[in-house]
């Protein structure tokens, strides 16, 4: 069995992840293929190559602050290792955006407390119904049984959807029709306890972090989940679809002063040329991403592996 900090469930080897995750990255690898030819553009490091360098990193959106910063990165390795070639800043840059990016990556230990309740938050459309499929999936081939809170209560393809997902992984659905969200989770926590079930995974209402009501109904759910274990939740995850780009940092900073998250899932890379918002999102506001998806398949979401990531972009 894998750990959630391991790279790769044990039916799939790392050679097939990682080709996977460089076909899903394909479409930001693009964006950063035309910052490797500046490179080639530019076989003299002066402030040319800095400048075009600058405008291809915006494109490829890894944002204005991550961007200066990696030039500023830049500037101090050629000054110290007294480089003069352009090529030699293409493993330079690379190198700099492991690290940007490697803080991000903080596996969730072995051992989990029983029961292990994960909050799920996010905007209508960002995949979190689907998430938590691919999560019962992972969840289970590790051995862990897995009960399922349908605290979306605002609509019914929601619930419908869960269910659906609950019979064919066969795990429990806790769910209300119109009743109160934090009332289904708290239902749901005590049926996880009552039968010894190892992980709750609890969704919630798509929502928009400038829907003040709705961003403090939220608040109140955490606050109730409380109530039914105070240690709970354990970790709180918000679902980024990864097409959104720069929102996305807005959408961490809103969700992240509302619920003090643990985690992000970053889904639908393989469907954007984006990717590069990681970036931003380490610089601007870092919270760990716990996993990243690149499909549909059930062994598309895994746990996010800087080192990885980057050799996917350039590779």
């Amino acid at each position: 069995m894998f750990s959630l900090g391991s790279k790769k469930p044990a039916d799939a080897p790392a050679t097939d992840w990682k080709s996977r995750l460089k076909r899903g990255l394909a479409l930001t690898g693009e964006r950063l293929k035309k910052v490797a030819g500046v490179f080639r553009a530019h076989p003299k490091i002066d402030e040319a190559l800095y400048e075009a360098l600058e405008a291809q990193l915006l494109s490829a959106d890894v944002g204005v602050q991550a961007t200066t910063h990696l030039i500023a990165t830049l500037r101090k390795t050629a000054r110290d290792k007294r480089l003069e070639d352009g090529g030699q800043l293409e493993a330079e840059l690379r190198a700099a955006l492991a690290a940007l990016l490697a803080p991000l990556e903080k596996p969730l230990p072995d051992a989990l407390p029983k029961p292990f309740v994960i909050l799920l938050a996010g905007v209508n459309g960002a995949g979190k119904t689907t998430t938590i499929a691919k999560l019962t999936r992972l969840f289970q081939s590790q051995g862990r049984s897995v009960l399922l809170a349908a605290g979306d209560t605002f609509r019914a393809a929601a619930r419908e959807q869960l269910q659906a997902w609950g019979e064919r992984h066969g795990v429990t659905v806790v769910s209300q029709e119109g009743g109160d969200s934090a009332a289904v989770i708290f239902d749901a926590i005590q049926s996880a306890r009552a039968r010894g079930i190892d992980v709750v995974l609890a969704d919630t209402a798509g929502r928009l972090p400038t829907q003040l009501n709705l961003m403090e109904e939220i608040r109140k759910v955490k606050r109730v989940i409380a109530k039914a274990d105070a240690a709970a939740p354990h970790e709180t995850w918000l679902v980024l679809d990864a097409n959104t780009g720069q929102n996305a940092v807005a959408q961490v900073k809103a969700f992240d002063a509302a619920l003090a998250l643990t985690g992000l899932i970053v889904t639908k890379l393989d469907g954007t040329a984006k990717g590069g918002a990681l970036a931003a999102i380490a610089r601007e506001h870092p919270v760990p991403i716990r996993f990243i998806g690149i499909g549909e398949k059930p062994d598309d979401l895994r746990p996010f592996a800087s080192a990885d990531f980057v050799d996917a972009l350039f590779e």
